[in-house]
């Protein structure tokens, strides 16, 4: 028996532990390249400049990558050259490896070198052998590194010490100085001016466009994202116009988060959401305490967007131009703060309703409740979704250990 109640007590303990564990298991393994490097002030300059770019962004979101990072003193002759910052953000790409080197790997080369493929070139900016990197591992343990393209007269980078590595996802090392390419180098024209709103009603999301147009404060806010980056998921003027009666619904502040729902404030292209699944933050979650996010997966070469309340998929690209990205999906994007929780039909059904007492003659009955689709959720929708989450891990633990019990009693 005592066995028995010692069980039962662990039941207990699981029970109350069951709210915060699906949060513990969503958790995913991330790195943050601007606070690495804000560890090491030698690097100030050169962490400076891959936010500037927008390449802080684009390194943090991807797997499998090396950064060769330079200190302050290296990079004041690249500074000295007055480039563009598109030019610039070109010459920092060649220093972002599409592939892992740890100090072990680099001295251990096969064949005592490799080339490999840097951002400059998976991008697709780069002509040519352009953008990809030689690396030679010397006697000595001495490891150099230079672009492919950088010309006889040009001096290799030499390897001085690992800073970070996180096999076999990061790794950040310092060379001597910064590679120099000249199509890196070479001039970049700015981009031209983007009309979100113009395209949208061009190419199928003309209703979309017309709901940003009526809120000038929305339409601000995703205009004044794009020079930072932006991507918009964009509904089709079909899906918009089945989703109407729900939005016409909404509260002034519910149309407007719902509105920012479909912009990231990150460029992602087509070819980024394919390979970098995971939640993403929007534009309705900058201000508030609420998340509005939602996932983005990848089945192939097909891209979804799955909310708590539908799971949409991106049909066509309207633009795909870093730092501007806009794609059309198929559904409304309905955050779980605005709308109920879909009803799990195999939940186990409700408890026998207590017999109503007779009214009064001429007392009215209260009214019944609206349907989940036709009215806004109130605040407690995203509570009770982790409740229910809650409690079906409650039901595997407790079956789980009545199981163990069972086996210890008998």
């Amino acid at each position: 028996m005592r066995r028995l109640w010692d069980i039962l007590a662990i039941v207990g303990v699981l029970v109350v532990l069951a709210g915060s564990v699906p949060a513990t298991l969503a958790a995913t393994h991330t790195y943050n390249i601007t606070k690495i490097l804000a560890d090491h002030p030698e690097f100030s300059t050169f962490n400076h400049y891959l936010s500037a770019t927008r390449l802080a962004g684009e390194i943090n979101r991807r797997r499998t990558i090396t950064v060769l990072a330079v200190d302050n003193s290296a990079m004041a002759p690249l500074l000295a050259k007055h480039l563009t910052l598109e030019s610039l953000r070109n010459v920092l790409r060649l220093h972002i490896l599409a592939d892992y080197y740890g100090a072990k790997k680099l001295h251990q080369l096969t064949g005592g070198s490799a080339v490999a493929s840097s951002m400059f070139q998976a991008t697709g900016d780069a002509p040519g052998t352009s953008g990809y990197v030689n690396i030679t591992d010397h006697r000595a343990g001495k490891v150099t590194f230079i672009a492919q393209d950088a010309g006889d007269s040009t001096a290799p980078a030499s390897f001085v010490k690992s800073v970070k590595e996180m096999p076999y996802d990061l790794s950040v090392i310092e060379i001597n100085a910064v590679l120099t390419s000249p199509e890196a180098e070479a001039p970049v024209p700015p981009p031209a001016p983007v009309n979100l709103t113009d395209l949208m009603s061009k190419k199928g999301c003309k209703a979309f466009a017309d709901l940003l147009l009526a809120d000038p404060d929305v339409e601000k806010t995703f205009d004044a994202t794009v020079d930072g980056g932006l991507t918009v998921f964009c509904p089709g003027d079909a899906a918009v116009k089945a989703f109407m009666p729900k939005f016409k619904n909404l509260t002034a502040e519910g149309k407007a988060s719902l509105l920012l729902y479909h912009g990231v404030p990150v460029y992602y292209s087509i070819q980024m959401l394919k390979s970098n699944n995971g939640a993403v933050n929007t534009l309705a979650t900058d201000g508030t305490s609420k998340s509005f996010n939602y996932t983005v997966q990848n089945d192939g070469e097909v891209v979804t967007l799955k909310t708590k309340i539908v799971t949409a998929t991106i049909k066509s690209t309207i633009i795909d131009q870093d730092p501007v990205a806009v794609f059309v999906v198929d559904k409304v994007l309905e955050p779980r703060e605005l709308f109920k929780v879909a009803v799990d039909v195999s939940a186990p059904a409700p408890a026998p309703v207590a017999k109503k007492h007779k009214t009064a003659k001429g007392t009215a009955s209260p009214p019944a409740p609206a349907g989940p689709e036709e009215a806004p959720a109130d605040e407690k929708a995203s509570d009770n979704a982790a409740r229910r989450s809650g409690g079906k891990w409650v039901v595997a633990a407790v079956a789980t250990v009545a199981a163990v019990a069972a086996v210890g009693v008998y």
